[in-house]
């Protein structure tokens, strides 16, 4: 199973929106994919569709419940597309964690016991480089960065990428970046043209070409409790995403996919 974070200590990036339909694409694209929330607020387990009373076991119970991951697994109604939810009880696990051994390394304990269930497993982090987020990336072959494109955006992503370096000297030292997603896309702000040129000059072929715009049903779908692929595949933001996806697939390893 290859393991990617999707992570941005800054909120409000599209980051859940580009982790559900990331996991969406690739589910449908064939490979066994695994969807982990991993952010307190349950933003993508909530667009997944999966109710709270369906979520008895969590990502907490991975990280403090010693629970294997086959155990806190729930399906989604995609195919091939499953999900280890997040619940309330999330929001306090940093303070637990403080005083537990591994403390930075539960959740990959507990990926490397999962087996070869997955092809891949999507990450999705909360907006901030606490315990959580270390865990993801201790975990994590792989780093995607949602990146909005606004100029305060720029700053976060520079504090990420030394965290990353943090992180390779520390707790992971095979951990990759496989790419920079840029988000909220808008032709009309100079600004954001400026925003992403920048980007790309700074970080030249690590940015992915497909550039994800603004767009209204991205942000109607998960009120519907859908990815925007399933609750509008022909809008921009679906298009898009497909299109990431594709780049996404050509930049991992090669992997043996469900038949």
């Amino acid at each position: 199973m290859f393991t990617v974070a999707i992570a941005n200590q800054k909120g409000g990036v599209g980051k859940t929106t580009t982790a559900i339909n990331i996991a969406t694409a690739m589910a449908a694209s064939g490979w066994r994919t695994l969807l982990i929330d991993l952010d307190p607020q349950g933003n993508a387990s909530t667009g997944l569709g999966i109710p709270v009373e369906q979520r008895e076991r969590s990502s907490y119970d991975l990280l403090i419940g010693d629970k294997a991951v086959a155990e806190t697994v729930v399906e989604t109604g995609i195919a091939r597309l499953m999900m280890v939810p997040s619940t309330v009880d999330l929001s306090g696990v940093e303070v637990e964690l403080v005083g537990l051994p591994r403390r930075t390394q539960r959740l990959s304990d507990a990926l490397r016991a999962a087996g070869a269930e997955h092809d891949v497993c999507f990450i999705d982090c909360p907006p901030s480089l606490g315990l959580l987020t270390l865990n993801a990336l201790a975990a994590a072959d792989t780093l995607l960065v949602p990146l909005q494109c606004e100029f305060f955006a720029l700053e976060g992503l520079s504090q990420l990428l030394r965290t990353v370096d943090g992180v390779r000297s520390t707790l992971n030292p095979d951990l990759g970046i496989i790419g920079i997603a840029l988000t909220m896309f808008d032709r009309r702000n100079r600004l954001t043209d400026q925003v992403a040129d920048d980007v790309r000059e700074c970080l030249g072929s690590l940015v992915f070409d497909a550039v994800i715009p603004r767009n209204v049903r991205l942000s109607e779908a998960p009120s519907h409790g859908l990815p925007a692929l399933l609750y509008d595949q022909t809008c921009s933001g679906s298009r898009a995403y497909m299109a990431l996806a594709s780049e996404l697939i050509g930049r991992l390893p090669q992997m043996r996919r469900a038949a």
